[in-house]
């Protein structure tokens, strides 16, 4: 699963590196090193409003989707994640996923090995300032006639060295895949359901501190490599 990412960059360097317009209308949340269940992310979509030709833009988005005919945003925080494998015949998720997918960059995400003693956290991320592009889909929730934007991460079984820390991964998109994947036009995106094994293999498992458990700690350390049990710590030089 994906419970816990980080975005670190400004809808204008998204716009840049995704081929979009920015959308958010300077409503964009700002850096978060711990993006938590129910926060406001960003999200790249396409859309063909009326008369007009198909624009891809940076979205604001609340993460934890809602389907729209729910009665109200209470079931968000469970329903971050959604399943590759049955996102195309679950009713939450079928609409969104045929009709409004997206993708939701992130620097990285965090999944907690299991072990003896306190879980340990990781970092998945590829290194540098590359984004990931996590396959996303997302719906919209009505009240009273304002609208709440919601979104979803989709998932599937880890590949790869991801099997050694947890079972489930965020579904990662090449950039090969980003205009399949997000065209409105096409009611049929199932395969693009599958992970890309060079995706994970490019991937850095960075193993960092237990303080990302707390989502009131929010700041770039979040980041930082830390030393497993038995290795030595880094030395100043290599922290420069």
């Amino acid at each position: 699963m994906c419970g816990r990412y980080a975005s670190t960059k400004d809808p204008a360097l998204l716009a840049a590196e995704f081929d979009a317009v920015d959308g958010t209308g300077g409503d964009a949340p700002g850096a978060d090193y711990n993006v938590a269940p129910t926060k406001h992310v960003m999200a790249v979509v396409e859309r063909k409003p009326e008369d007009e030709e198909i624009e891809r833009a940076v979205r604001v988005m609340r993460w934890g989707l809602v389907p729209h005919w729910a009665k109200d945003l209470s079931g968000a925080a469970k329903m971050i994640n959604a399943r590759a494998e049955s996102v195309l015949t679950k009713p939450a998720y079928k609409q969104s996923v045929t009709k409004r997918r997206c993708i939701i960059p992130a620097a990285g995400w965090y999944e907690w090995q299991p072990g003896e003693g306190r879980k340990q956290p990781y970092f998945m991320t590829f290194g540098d300032d590359t984004s990931l592009a996590m396959a996303g889909i997302w719906s919209v929730w009505w009240k009273d006639d304002v609208p709440t934007v919601t979104c979803a991460v989709l998932t599937t079984e880890s590949i790869g060295a991801l099997t050694e820390i947890h079972n489930r991964m965020p579904l990662l998109l090449p950039p090969d895949r980003w205009a399949a994947w997000l065209d409105p036009e096409s009611l049929d995106p199932g395969e693009l359901l599958t992970p890309d094994p060079s995706i994970v293999e490019a991937l850095e498992l960075r193993p960092v501190s237990a303080a990302v458990g707390s989502v009131k700690n929010n700041d770039p350390s979040l980041l930082d490599r830390v030393p497993l049990a038995g290795e030595p710590a880094p030395t100043q030089l290599e922290l420069s």
